[in-house]
């Protein structure tokens, strides 16, 4: 095999960090083309540094890497100064580690992981030379096939993919490669592949096989197979042994510096909170949990086969982990004999926690983090967050008296139901916080005097199979004037000079409130904005508003259309189609709570029957025989 590279020597040391481009990383994986029988090329559409920090891209390099006939490559989305070269030179992208044109390839498999990622993925495939519309590629192109969360809503994108992977990637990709092999035996071609792909794999979807139907007034009047033997509903694919599951104790290590620099270890899936606002705390359902022991194995392997300084523990809620004091515990022993450091996100603020965190962090240098989302108990039981003020509270006085002096507090605007008094209460709650600080710690232990607190608020975005999917989303012109309130209500406060207060962009929220809950027609626009020249959505330096609007206009559509108003519970969503395990019944009765103010209790201390029990795995470990009448209307509709 040749080691020669893609990029001439000119080329790489006239852009920015060439090491992007070159491949060849600690463990990446090396094989003969000639000898393989499938060539996967695993894309994550943005830079290098955020795709390379990505565990589900890992997860799968190593999976299909060791399959024998199997050679996962990756592609990253080149940085706007390698995009110009690229396109001036005409010279297609190309995959990292043998450096051949990503067309060569028989699959392109595409993580979906951020709305605002959409035109970095048809910018992957004009650099590719792959038709932009799945319907116009032939026999010489790669089967284009999507993956992620933003999976759970593909009709924006359907234009472009051939297939979708709804659900965990470890179940049912041996299976579509098989059949890949297969038909390629047998002589049959792309379209017959797609067909039987999307008749027999489950979890798999094929859009080309799908047609919508709109009403007058836009809404989606049926969606449906246009042939026989096609699914009309695609169910998530679901690891029911997380234990069992392959996982990446070889990771690759690149050669820069990327933005989660350290060795992953993913304790568990799922959450069991049930934070109405929250797309993963659903569509990770049931909560798996992986063996301690398992993971104490991982964690030694990680570091002995990466030589990284640092080691963190991935899930949406470490907190919630069962057996978290014995493996942090086994944790802080080897990492303080290997010198090396544990990062410990998502744990909430109790004393465990601080406690560890004590031991792991320098007290001097961190921060810790709040997450109370609301600025009020009312909000905060719209939203189901299940935590008190008194909590928040006494959280952060134990914090200070161990040394803590920086807080960072994370807000929704734009919430369901919220009034000016709910965003007072982000200005408020932040204030006691910082009273607590010089109630709590003495003159003399005073670094600087007194305590920093950073609040900082996003947007709320409406996300399919949330409880929240049918609620309203705020203008941009409704959002800046919640900042600007929350902005003059902390300015107003004791203790202001101790608050610093960020606020995330309005126009970028809205958009992709726009993407996340948008149809099929949305494909039209993505395209024009992308002719346009717009690329690399997600970096505000990049993003253009005006290109995005003049593009919804351009195609009869409007961004009001698809946020700002609140959905009927009858309306046919555009990802009804999809059964991500969490019943329409239950994301019903949860809005309605939220309307009431009322809070559910989280999957440990009583089961809310979501409908994820039919998996029969993690916490989840008896299978719903029963349906409440709810559940059995809504789940006609799916």
């Amino acid at each position: 095999m040749s080691d020669k590279l893609a990029l001439s020597d000119e080329i790489l040391l006239n852009i920015e960090k060439p090491e992007r481009y070159i491949g060849h990383e600690y463990n990446a994986v090396m094989k003969d083309r000639d000898k393989v029988g499938i060539r996967f090329c695993m894309c994550f559409p943005d830079i290098y540094e955020i795709g390379m920090s990505h565990l589900g891209l890992q997860i799968l390099y190593d999976m299909f890497n060791a399959m024998p006939d199997v050679w996962c490559e990756r592609v990253f989305s080149p940085w706007v100064d390698l995009d110009a070269v690229l396109r001036r030179e005409k010279i297609p992208l190309f995959a990292l580690e043998s450096q051949d044109p990503v067309k060569m390839f028989d699959f392109l498999g595409i993580t979906i992981q951020y709305e605002m990622c959409y035109t970095n993925i048809l910018q992957v495939l004009d650099l590719s030379g792959i038709p932009l519309k799945a319907r116009e590629r032939g026999e010489d192109c790669p089967i284009v096939i999507g993956g992620g969360p933003c999976t759970y809503n593909p009709e924006p994108l359907a234009d472009f993919f051939d297939l979708f992977y709804i659900g965990e990637g470890e179940t049912q990709y041996k299976k579509l490669l098989d059949l890949y092999r297969e038909c390629r035996e047998q002589g049959i071609g792309r379209k017959g592949f797609l067909r039987r792909a999307a008749a027999e794999v489950p979890g798999m979807y094929v859009p080309g096989f799908y047609r919508a139907e709109y009403h007058p007034d836009g809404t989606l009047k049926s969606f449906s197979p246009t042939e026989e033997g096609i699914p009309a509903t695609v169910r998530k694919e679901i690891v029911t042994d997380l234990s069992q599951a392959r996982y990446p104790t070889k990771p690759i290590v690149p050669f820069i510096r990327v933005t989660q620099d350290r060795v992953v270890l993913e304790i568990q899936r799922g959450c069991i909170r049930g934070c109405r606002f929250c797309q993963a705390g659903q569509l990770y359902r049931p909560v798996r949990e992986r063996d301690v022991e398992t993971l104490k194995q991982y964690a030694l392997e990680l570091l002995q086969n990466t030589g990284q300084e640092e080691i963190t523990l991935s899930s949406l809620s470490s907190s919630d982990y069962s057996r978290l004091p014995e493996l942090i515990s086994f944790l802080m022993e080897e990492c303080s004999r290997r010198h090396t450091n544990i990062s410990l996100p998502s744990l909430r603020i109790d004393a465990f926690s601080l406690d560890v965190m004590s031991k792991v962090q320098d007290v001097k240098k961190s921060s810790l983090t709040f997450a109370p989302e609301a600025g009020s108990q009312r909000l905060r039981n719209v939203i189901n967050k299940g935590l008190t003020e008194e909590v928040i509270l006494n959280g952060a006085a134990q914090a200070f008296q161990g040394g803590w002096i920086r807080v960072k507090l994370y807000f929704m605007l734009g919430l369901p139901t919220e009034t000016e008094e709910d965003i007072r209460g982000i200005a408020e709650l932040s204030n006691k916080i910082a009273a607590v600080f010089f109630e709590t710690v003495p003159k003399e232990k005073r670094v600087n005097g007194r305590v920093q607190i950073v609040a900082s608020t996003s947007f709320f975005v409406p996300k399919p199979f949330t409880p929240f999917q049918w609620a309203a989303q705020c203008t941009k012109e409704e959002f800046l004037h919640k900042a600007y309130l929350t902005r003059t209500a902390i300015s107003e406060q004791l203790n202001q000079k101790s608050i610093k207060y960020n606020w995330h962009e309005a126009d970028a929220s809205v958009l992709e409130g726009v993407l996340a809950r948008g149809d099929r027609r949305l494909g039209q626009v993505i395209l024009r904005v992308y002719e346009k020249g717009g690329i690399f959505d997600a970096w505000s330096e990049y993003y253009d508003n005006s290109r995005w609007m003049d593009a919804l206009e351009e195609c009869g559509l409007t961004a009001d259309f698809y946020t700002h108003r609140e959905r009927p519970v009858e309306e046919l969503l555009p990802w009804d189609f999809i059964d991500c395990g969490v019943s329409k019944g239950f994301l019903k009765r949860e809005w309605e709570k939220a309307k009431r103010e009322q809070t559910s209790e989280n999957c440990r201390q009583k089961c809310n029957t979501c409908g994820a029990a039919v998996f029969g795995c993690g916490i989840c470990v008896i299978p719903r025989t029963e349906k409440t009448p709810d559940d059995q209307a809504a789940d006609t509709g799916r």
